[in-house]
């Protein structure tokens, strides 16, 4: 029973790590008239909190060996939950890019912790839905920003409901730390080995890298349609702010969906085979939503597709 407890505390530790992704994006057409700042800013919003949390992958293994899984995973939350907090206070872009410090810093250690926790200890298709379980987190944000921002309250009160769902969310965290002391044996074939196994030939040193070369061309497409989506849809097609931040929801439910749908099939398929397949129906997905000219409809279902892809 603990077992499975610990996992849904692993699912919703992912939940709480996507629920600020897509936020910056939806909101920021309309900070940006309140701050006075052009359209582009919102790159260097971007850029912080990137920079910090790729510092905080980078530490992840001195943290992680230090303080533990569950320990990083409640200090994330408390750090996100307390700058989007601050976020919703802050009285210039400068204040936001000195929040966006923490923020990213919250970020970075607790995902590489929890990819190598669940990797060690579940298959892969608990992997999937993991990440499924981020598209979850992903998909909320921008739906309560985009109907914050209907209201008289606008982006400020967005942010102060992400905000308080996050620190909701590191209280049970710290509630539930005794939880991640009873995890289970390491699953088959998740133990470190780094040799080529049995029959099997060694991989090129070249070839090793292709994984995090195309992980690369993944967050930059993630991250930039993400910060950038609900921009272009209010700014050039002409979407309400609030509609637009319901297509952003939906292309990150897209991402949610196709990792959930891949967790049940993901080792019958096998990873080459979803590479491709993925690969291509993103670039689909891309070619609809940058084409001039097209049916707003086929705009909006290529960000789905992307989103799937």
């Amino acid at each position: 029973m603990a077992n499975v407890v610990l996992l849904g505390i692993v699912y919703l530790a992912f939940i709480s790590l996507g629920l600020p992704d897509g936020v910056t994006g939806v909101a920021w057409p309309a900070m940006r008239i309140g701050f006075g700042e052009p359209l582009e800013s919102a790159g260097l919003i971007t850029l912080v909190v990137t920079g910090f949390s790729a510092v905080s992958g980078f530490a992840s293994g001195a943290v992680l060996q230090r303080l533990g899984t569950g320990p990083v995973v409640a200090i994330s939350g408390l750090l996100t939950g307390m700058a989007l907090m601050g976020f919703a206070w802050a009285p210039s872009l400068v204040w936001i890019l000195v929040l966006a410090v923490p923020l990213g810093l919250g970020s970075g250690s607790v995902d590489a912790g929890l990819n190598h926790f669940v990797a060690r200890h579940y298959s892969a298709r608990h992997m999937n839905w993991l990440h499924g379980c981020w598209g979850v987190g992903a998909s909320i944000g921008p739906l309560v920003m985009g109907a914050a921002l209907a209201q008289p309250g606008g982006w400020v009160d967005g942010y102060r409901r992400i905000a308080s769902v996050q620190l909701m969310l590191a209280t049970v965290f710290l509630l539930t730390l005794a939880l991640w002391k009873r995890a289970p044996a390491p699953a088959s074939g998740a133990a470190a080995d780094s040799g080529a196994a049995p029959g099997r030939a060694a991989v090129p040193a070249w070839a090793v890298w292709t994984g995090p070369v195309l992980y690369l061309l993944y967050a930059t497409v993630e991250i930039g349609t993400g910060l950038w989506a609900a921009s272009i849809l209010v700014e050039q097609r002409g979407l309400a702010p609030r509609d637009a931040g319901w297509w952003v929801s939906c292309f990150y439910a897209a991402i949610m969906t196709g990792r959930f749908a891949l967790g049940m099939v993901a080792v019958r398929l096998g990873n080459r085979r979803l590479v491709h397949a993925g690969l291509a129906v993103a670039l689909l997905g891309a070619s609809l939503f940058a084409a001039p000219g097209l049916p707003p409809t086929l705009t909006l279902v290529g960000l789905v597709l992307l989103g799937l892809g």
